[in-house]
C-alpha cells in the first residue's frame, strides 16, 4: 500500500496536471456516482491535498472527490485519452483539454462536500499529518506522550492512522530502527530521550522520503552506494527489506519478524532491549 509520501507524490502530479484546468469530462465507474459526471463538468480543480494516505480533489463547486488508494490503486497522468495498455480496472478519469488523471483499482471513492468531509469516518479522526508543513515536533511529541496511546505497542501504533498519519509499514521499520527503539516497546517502556528519538524520526523519514522519492537511509550512504553500482533496494532503507544483510550501523544481520500482522524489520543490536 502506498505510504504517506508516495501519495503527496501523486498528488503533486495530479495538481501539476489539472488544477485550475477546466474539466472536459469527468468519467465514474461506480452506478451511484454517474450522475456526478455532469456537475464536475466545466468545473476547475482548486487543489489535490493528501491526506493521510488518503486523496481529497477539490472543485470550485464547493464539491471534493475522496479517493482512497488501498491496497492496488494506483494514479496515472496521461496525455488526453491516452489508455495504458493495463488488465486494472478504470475507476475514475478527469480530463482537461490536454491530460487526463486516471485512477485504477481503487474501491473507496466518495464525492463529499463540506459537512461530509468534516464528519467523514475516516478523514475527521486522523491523526496529525506528518507529511504536513504545519505539523510540528512539539505536536508529534506531545502525541507520543498521550496517556490514550501509552500501553500500546509501537508497532501496531506506528500504523494506526488516527493516532499519526502518513506511515505505512517501511515507515514503520524505519523510524523504530532511527530512533534505536525495538518493536516489542510501548510509549511507556521507552525512555525520555527514546520518545524524543521516535517523534523526529517519525517526521523527519516520511519527509525524507517524499523528498528523494522513497529513500530513508542515509543519503550520503545511499548515493555512495549507488555509486558502487548497488541496485537501489539494496541502498533505499536502512533495515526495510534488508533480513539478513548487515546492518550499516553495526555489522549485524537484519532480523525480520511478522509483527502487528506486517513483516517488520530490525537490528538486534542497535535495537537492543538492553
Amino acid at each position: 500500500m502506498p505510504e504517506g509520501p508516495e501519495i503527496k507524490r501523486a498528488a503533486d502530479k495530479i495538481a501539476k496536471a489539472i488544477v485550475h484546468q477546466p474539466i472536459t469530462s469527468l468519467f465514474f465507474a461506480f452506478e451511484h456516482l454517474k450522475p456526478y459526471e455532469q456537475t464536475f463538468q466545466g468545473r476547475e480543480v482548486l487543489s489535490v491535498q493528501p491526506r493521510g494516505k488518503a486523496l481529497l480533489t477539490r472543485f470550485d463547486n464547493q464539491l471534493s472527490i475522496y479517493s482512497h488508494n488501498q491496497l492496488y490503486g494506483v494514479w496515472m497522468i496521461r496525455k488526453l485519452h491516452d489508455y495504458p495498455q493495463t488488465n486494472r480496472q478504470l475507476r475514475l478519469a478527469i480530463h482537461t483539454d490536454k491530460k487526463s488523471a486516471l485512477l485504477y483499482s481503487a474501491s473507496d471513492i466518495e464525492v463529499l462536500d463540506e459537512v461530509a468531509i468534516a464528519f467523514h469516518p475516516f478523514l475527521s479522526k486522523l491523526g496529525l499529518d506528518l507529511l504536513d508543513e504545519a505539523t510540528t515536533l512539539e505536536q508529534v511529541l506531545a502525541r507520543f506522550q498521550d496517556k490514550t496511546f501509552q500501553r500500546r505497542r509501537l508497532v501496531t501504533l506506528l500504523l494506526d492512522q488516527h493516532f499519526l498519519c502518513g506511515l505505512g509499514n517501511y515507515l514503520r521499520s524505519e523510524v523504530l530502527f532511527v530512533a534505536k527503539v525495538h518493536p516489542s516497546y510501548r510509549p511507556v517502556d521507552c525512555t525520555s530521550t527514546q520518545i524524543e528519538a521516535l517523534a523526529k524520526a517519525a517526521i523527519a523519514l516520511p519527509r525524507q522520503s517524499y523528498l528523494s522519492n522513497g529513500i530513508t537511509n542515509n543519503l550520503q550512504l545511499a548515493q555512495q552506494l549507488k555509486a558502487e553500482g548497488k541496485r537501489r533496494r539494496d541502498y533505499r532503507h536502512y533495515v526495510f527489506g534488508r533480513q539478513g544483510k548487515p546492518c550499516y550501523i553495526c555489522g549485524m544481520a537484519i532480523v525480520r519478524e511478522e509483527l502487528g500482522g506486517r513483516r517488520c524489520y530490525y537490528c538486534p543490536t542497535c535495537q537492543s532491549n538492553a
